[in-house]
């Protein structure tokens, strides 16, 4: 069929009343709730780092559409891919053999830590691949018991909530069972202050006080998201994983925001921390917006699960598995982790000069491309800001900036744009900080 056979596009209302009430009709409360402004903000199409919204208002996007952008919006190569496999077949059931999938887990495996032999399971999304590397963790140890960290975020189906521990986004039902939560190594506001050892023998308590003494495993973000961009201390990825083995249990890498070159060090952001998972769990930026997860792990780990299929309709869609190779190699070609590196760097320095600015901004933190600023009524107490927060961020949106609030104490600004975000942006995004911080 040439472009002259090709039928009509179906409608589409682009006005700002029309979309908003379809949307206030239509969606489930569920799906309503999830908003970040008081008035919407309407993204009609994107461009590498940049969005425009239905009234062409262009926007620097420092959030990658909640980090699932990696390599840009539309990218030529993704879009190429993607295009391509749709054109020649949208969807192949695992039942059924292709290439293009078979290629992709390859590609994966690739990038995980050499003398190891590494597997794929495909899913939809991270919260799916959570809930299957929960199921195989247990499967594998015989195990029940899982630990967890206070202000973690690992999604919101019913076995990812109950890995979640914070409130926000726990629903008000019993909890799947045998999770239990130890103190984040927080070393701006945690409770034992600086430093690893102390979080690491609540590691130890816990096991001994809240578990069985037996261990399914414990998952851990490198560097926590939703939880505030908190990364891990040097030494307590590792020290976590001799204590977890020790009772029986895996160490589940949780990756879906801080993988993908995204912190800049590294590729899987568990590189840094001289340490090799027995499972890494995968989504958001691995597809670059099309949707696509995956759960990495060790054959015998793996091997566990081989007596009863485990089945998710799309995974390993061919379309999103060309997505998710065209990633790698623009990721591989355009050097992209050494730009995360380098333009990550110098915000964050940037970033920094805020703090002799403005007495609400208590930290500047993160890693790369992974960034964010806290802010505090009192950099002596460190209480949170949220209200402070909430109206720094509504004038970020006002002065063309796509950021997030996040944290349990909503006073946490986040940034993690698009990885092609560029040192001539640098300067346009400290700018228009400042303006938002000068507006509260």
């Amino acid at each position: 069929m040439n472009q002259a056979q090709l039928p009509p596009a179906m409608d589409i209302d682009w006005s700002t009343d029309g979309i908003v009430a379809r949307r206030e009709r239509y969606y489930a409360a569920s799906q309503r709730k999830f908003v970040p402004f008081k008035d919407p903000l309407i993204i009609k199409r994107g461009r590498g780092q940049y969005v425009w919204d239905e009234n062409d208002n262009k926007y620097i996007d420092l959030l990658g559409m909640n980090l699932c952008i990696s390599v840009g919006h539309a990218h030529p190569e993704v879009v190429r891919a993607a295009t391509a496999q749709v054109a020649e077949l949208t969807h192949c059931t695992t039942m059924f053999y292709h290439p293009v999938p078979a290629h992709y887990a390859e590609e994966l495996a690739a990038t995980m830590p050499n003398g190891h032999d590494w597997v794929v399971h495909f899913t939809n999304s991270g919260a799916e691949a959570i809930d299957l590397a929960l199921l195989m963790a247990r499967a594998h140890t015989g195990n029940i018991d899982m630990l967890a960290l206070r202000s973690s975020y690992h999604g919101a189906t019913f076995g990812a909530q109950a890995l979640t521990g914070i409130a926000g986004f726990r629903h008000n039902v019993p909890q799947l069972g045998g999770v239990s939560f130890v103190a984040e190594p927080n070393q701006y506001r945690g409770i034992h202050g600086e430093g690893v050892e102390p979080y690491l023998a609540e590691i130890k308590r816990a096991i001994d006080y809240s578990t069985s003494g037996r261990l399914a495993g414990m998952i851990i973000e490198p560097v926590q998201g939703y939880g505030g961009i908190v990364p891990m201390p040097k030494g307590y990825i590792k020290g976590a994983a001799e204590k977890i083995r020790a009772a029986g249990g895996l160490l589940i890498i949780d990756e879906v925001q801080s993988g993908v070159a995204r912190t800049g060090e590294a590729f899987w952001s568990f590189e840094s921390h001289d340490v090799v998972p027995d499972i890494v769990v995968v989504a958001k930026g691995v597809g670059n917006g099309i949707p696509l997860g995956a759960v990495i792990a060790k054959r015998d780990v793996a091997e566990s699960m081989a007596d009863k299929f485990l089945f998710h309709t799309y995974g390993a869609n061919p379309v999103a598995c060309a997505a998710g190779r065209a990633v790698l190699k623009v990721i591989r070609e355009e050097k992209l982790q050494e730009n995360a590196r380098k333009v990550g760097g110098a915000l964050k320095a940037r970033l920094t000069e805020l703090k002799d600015r403005f007495e609400l901004v208590g930290d500047v933190r993160g890693e790369g491309l992974m960034l964010a600023i806290e802010l505090v009524k009192d950099r002596q107490t460190k209480e949170p800001a949220p209200d402070e927060a909430l109206a720094v961020f509504d004038a970020t949106r006002r002065n063309g900036l796509v950021a997030s609030r996040s944290g349990p104490y909503r006073n946490v600004i986040r940034m993690c744009p698009p990885l092609c975000l560029s040192m001539d942006d640098v300067d346009e995004v400290m700018d228009r900080f400042v303006h938002s911080f000068e507006a509260v």
